[in-house]
């Protein structure tokens, strides 16, 4: 727990902490200042005091947990609307390469109904799987955070996981960050790779920082555990599904009451999803080189005659040429399509982190040294308003189009 000191000696009563504390816990007494049970410990006003007549101390977490307790690669298995999502797979993949590496099992963690559960559960065996540990309730047949959190928090205090991973996904992360709040540990957001150091066997968690400009590479602190990060989409390959692996299937029943959770689902309103870049096996995409709204044109053509979905970059979204929708990057969808077709696309770090695990990347560029060009399969010097009405063309009659 947190202290805040006050030095009565040092304080000299300009009061200049009691408009900064944002919770209004600091006051006056005796021309000294004071601080009441309404107090967080932000830290507010140790910042603005003068005379550094207040300290905040904070105690250290006391190594007491057994590290050799925790043991397993967990995957949360996220579902919605009937169907598991596929970033699930993808973490059951590199899953499997984390767990190989500090000679552990691969298991899945499971919430839901007692309708749901089995068949999701044989999907994450037929993925890779090697345990289920899956949570039953009524509660659990939707995603709500209480219950969910309740769940996960009490399947993994019971059973120790050294290591656990969520898809970066509106669900996964709010969950995730629910879930490591209250075990007390340690949560990396965003991470495009995971690997496990040779030396210390701690999990490696690498995730784009200061704006995308450079790669960070995080370890957490040894007395921590489990390991958490949330992972992108589309970030890792599809494992191979095999429906004929066995699996063991554990199954908990959650001990908790609708009155304990704060939130209750009225209705779902699904949005109309015009723009799905995620699923798409061809994009056309377009960056700053198309010159304003009228530049994709031709980028739509194309897209068109191939069945493409029709992706930009951000100097694009940001230019206000095409909806946010399209945005392919750190800052707005991580893809793995087929073929990916970047046109007048310089290449920067934060583009190259939502595209550059796509299968083929072709690049149209005037620009030589763009960056795009050293991660690109193939790649075309020139301009796009030249080549692309050409490939259009030349699709058009090798398709029948």
């Amino acid at each position: 727990m947190a202290r805040l000191l006050i030095d009565k000696d040092t304080c000299t009563g300009c009061e200049s902490c009691i408009p900064a504390c944002p919770f209004g816990a600091l006051s006056m007494k005796e021309g000294v200042a004071v601080v009441d049970e309404k107090c967080t410990f932000c830290g507010a006003c140790v910042d603005v005091c003068p005379v550094r007549a207040i300290t905040l101390e904070k105690e250290e977490k006391a190594a007491t947990i057994d590290l050799s307790a925790y043991k397993d690669v967990w995957i949360f298995i996220e579902h919605e609307f009937g169907k598991v999502s596929n970033v699930s797979f993808e973490l059951l993949g590199e899953g499997r390469k984390l767990a190989d590496a500090v000679g552990s099992k691969l298991c899945g963690m499971l919430l839901g109904d007692k309708e749901s559960v089995d068949q999701f559960a044989k999907e994450a065996i037929a993925y890779g799987a090697e345990k289920v540990y899956v949570m039953e309730s009524p509660l659990l047949k939707q995603y709500r955070t209480d219950s969910y959190a309740r769940a996960a928090v009490d399947l993994i205090r019971k059973y120790k996981p050294e290591i656990v991973l969520f898809g970066a996904t509106t669900q996964g992360r709010d969950f995730a960050g629910t879930v490591a709040t209250t075990l007390e540990t340690g949560l990396t957001a965003d991470c495009t790779g995971l690997d496990i150091d040779p030396e210390t066997k701690y999990l490696r968690q690498t995730r784009p920082a200061f704006g995308g400009n450079i790669m960070a590479t995080i370890l957490d602190y040894p007395n921590y555990r489990p390991q958490m990060a949330t992972v992108r989409p589309k970030v890792f390959s599809m494992p191979p599904r095999d429906d004929s692996r066995k699996g063991e299937i554990i199954r908990e029943t959650l001990q908790m009451t609708e009155d304990q959770v704060r939130t209750t689902i009225l209705e779902f309103i699904k949005g109309a999803e015009t723009v799905n870049l995620v699923d798409a096996e061809i994009i056309v995409s377009g960056g700053r080189g198309v010159g304003g709204p009228d530049g994709f044109k031709p980028i739509r053509e194309l897209a068109g005659v191939l069945n493409a979905a029709v992706g930009a970059s951000r100097a694009a979204v940001d230019s206000g040429w095409i909806p946010y929708e399209h945005q392919v990057g750190q800052t707005g969808r991580t893809v793995r399509p087929k073929i990916y077709i970047a046109c007048g696309i310089s290449g920067s770090i934060q583009h190259q982190a939502g595209m550059k695990t796509s299968d083929i990347i072709v690049a149209i560029n005037k620009d030589p040294e763009a960056p795009i060009f050293k991660i690109a399969t193939y790649g075309v010097v020139g301009d796009l308003f030249t080549v692309l009405p050409l490939l259009t063309q030349e699709f058009k009659k090798r398709l029948g189009r």
